[in-house]
């Protein structure tokens, strides 16, 4: 029912323990997919090869900025993470550092089965994938994708034995609305938690509008028409969505409402780090710390150290979003 251990004394009792503990790393601003509502048709957003973060830079990022300050849990994001030669290989080295508690990954799905054994080979703790319908032909219409590889991944990640594999479905009015009760059917099935995730400001245009938005109050209480939704009184993994227990369908879902939810910051424990090197305390804020400086031509762990503290003293009680916030990046560029 679905209900290289590395040792060092550099800066020794400097450790941490602030409530941020959470971070997300995109390894890449490429995809394999071209989803309507993340990655943009015009590909000038891409950056140049020699900005993207080597695997190196991005350990010694971890090792003296994160864990220094009491960061435990870490998502590789994308772009598309796999579609990066050593991802996974990556994982596997992130896994075996002392002091870091779970490695999760954040994918299209495509590749997975050519991975999931690698990825649990690699003490991967759990996998999302981006699933917004089970229709082949919607599903290309919104990812410019097939479906066939990801249903396949999806499965092959649970023939392996990956702990959490979790379903992430953004809302599109008027787009996919007729695939949420299937969706939830369908992991029911499967024994998967499914998430539903609102349209945020983050895309190609950065507009949201009365006709492609739906929030996730609206869905729950559709929901509730159709279920009793029992509120779950644990959380599962490190994000912020709420989970119920539909009773009929004996499915878990999960609601992630950034734009209707007005205490949707109140408990964020995350930073993400781009695959360009900015450290970015907050997906709906401008602010960005770039640590290239310090870690070329070679790696200064005392900067690193201090671009995290920083990064942690100015990160915003909430995000802007609901303030006419224009992006000055789309989505893939700054991580799933």
């Amino acid at each position: 029912m679905l209900r290289e251990n590395v040792e060092s004394n550099f800066f020794q009792g400097l450790q941490g323990s602030a409530k941020v503990h959470y971070l997300r790393i995109s390894v890449t601003d490429r995809c394999n997919e071209r989803c309507v509502y993340c990655f943009p048709q015009d590909l000038g957003f891409l950056s140049k090869k020699e900005n993207i973060l080597s695997f190196e830079e991005i350990y010694w990022t971890i090792f003296y900025g994160a864990l220094r300050h009491g960061f435990k849990d870490f998502r590789i994001t994308g772009g598309e993470p796999l579609v990066r030669k050593g991802t996974v290989s990556f994982i596997w080295q992130l896994t075996k550092i002392s002091g870091v508690r779970s490695v999760r990954l954040s994918t299209n799905g495509t590749l997975l089965g050519l991975y999931a054994r690698k990825l649990k080979e690699a003490n991967i703790a759990g996998v999302n994938v981006s699933l917004d319908c089970l229709n082949p032909a919607l599903y290309k219409k919104i990812t410019g994708g097939e479906i066939a590889p990801v249903l396949e991944g999806i499965e092959e990640c649970q023939k392996v034995g990956i702990e959490s594999v979790k379903i992430n479905t953004v809302l599109l009015r008027g787009i996919n609305e007729e695939e949420f009760l299937p969706l939830i059917e369908w992991a029911s099935e499967k024994n998967l938690v499914i998430r539903f995730i609102e349209l945020m400001p983050i895309s190609y245009t950065g507009k949201i509008s009365k006709e492609n938005f739906l929030s996730v109050a609206e869905l729950k209480k559709r929901l509730e028409k159709q279920d009793d939704l029992e509120p779950l009184d644990y959380k599962l993994g490190q994000g912020p969505a709420k989970y119920f227990w539909m009773k009929k369908r004996n499915a878990i879902v999960g609601f992630i409402g950034a734009i209707s939810d007005f205490h949707f910051c109140d408990n964020c424990n995350k930073m993400r780090l781009t695959s360009d090197g900015f450290i970015r305390p907050c997906l709906g804020n401008h602010l960005e710390i770039d640590i290239k400086p310090f870690l070329r031509p070679s790696v200064d762990p005392l900067k690193i150290y201090k671009a995290f503290e920083l990064a942690l003293q100015r990160k915003p009680p909430e995000h802007s979003f609901r303030e006419n916030y224009n992006p000055g990046r789309v989505m893939t560029s700054i991580g799933g």
